[in-house]
C-alpha cells in the first residue's frame, strides 16, 4: 500500500497484528473506520481501553471476567463436582451455547506445546491442582478435558491424566464428533452438545 497517511499505515499495522487477519483485511478494516462518524470511532475506542480496564481472570476457573469470581463460578445452580477443562475462555463460550453442559469450567490459557516452548509450568494447570486441593468447589468427581483435538491438545490430555490419576476422580474427555484438527469454538453446537453427552473415560 502507497502511504498516503501514516496514522492510516498505523492503524492497519495495528489490525494485521490480529489474529486471522490478514493485510488486506486490514486495509479493509482502517478504510471502514475513516468513514465512521467521530463519536463512533470514540466509542469504538473506549470499549478497547474499557476491555483493559475492567476484565480480569476469575480467582477460580481462570476465565474472563470483571468481578473477584465469575457468574458461572458463583452460580448456585451449577454442579460444582464436574468441572470441564478447557483451552480458552473462548471454549467456555463455545459450549455455553450448547447449553447442555451444567457443571462448571476450569481455563488452561494454553495448552503444552514443546515446539513453541510452552510447557506444563506456562499454563493454569498449577491453579487446576490447587482448586482441586480447595474446598472452593463441592468435592470434585469428574473432570472433562475438553481441549481441541490437534497434536497439542493430545499431548496436554495424556499430561493431565497422568497427573491427576492419584487424584482418583473420573476424568473424561468429549467424543470424537469434533474433528481432528479443529478448534471448539469453530464447532456447532449440536455437534458439540454430543461430544459432551458422548464423553469417553481416559
Amino acid at each position: 500500500m502507497v502511504n498516503i497517511s501514516n496514522a492510516l499505515e498505523n492503524l492497519v499495522d495495528e489490525f494485521a497484528r490480529l489474529p486471522q487477519i490478514g493485510r488486506k483485511t486490514a486495509i479493509r478494516l482502517a478504510m471502514h473506520i475513516t468513514r465512521q462518524p467521530r463519536e463512533d470511532v470514540e466509542r469504538f475506542s473506549r470499549a478497547l481501553t474499557e476491555i483493559k480496564e475492567k476484565l480480569r481472570f476469575c480467582s477460580v476457573c481462570c476465565n474472563i471476567t470483571e468481578d473477584e469470581i465469575c457468574n458461572i463460578c458463583r452460580s448456585g445452580s451449577r454442579k460444582g463436582n464436574m468441572i470441564c477443562v478447557v483451552e480458552e475462555p473462548q471454549d467456555v463460550f463455545a459450549i455455553e451455547k450448547t447449553n447442555e453442559f451444567k457443571g462448571k469450567y476450569h481455563v488452561l490459557h494454553g495448552i503444552i506445546s514443546p515446539l513453541d516452548g510452552i510447557g506444563p509450568n506456562d499454563i493454569r494447570i498449577k491453579e487446576l491442582l490447587e482448586r482441586l486441593g480447595s474446598n472452593v468447589d463441592d468435592k470434585v468427581e469428574e473432570l472433562i478435558l475438553a481441549l481441541n483435538p490437534t497434536v497439542e491438545g493430545e499431548t496436554t490430555i495424556l499430561y493431565l491424566n497422568k497427573l491427576l490419576k492419584p487424584l482418583e476422580l473420573k476424568i473424561t474427555r468429549i467424543a470424537r464428533g469434533i474433528p481432528v484438527g479443529s478448534d471448539l469454538e469453530f464447532a456447532d453446537e449440536v455437534t458439540l452438545a454430543r461430544a459432551l453427552e458422548g464423553r469417553i473415560l481416559i
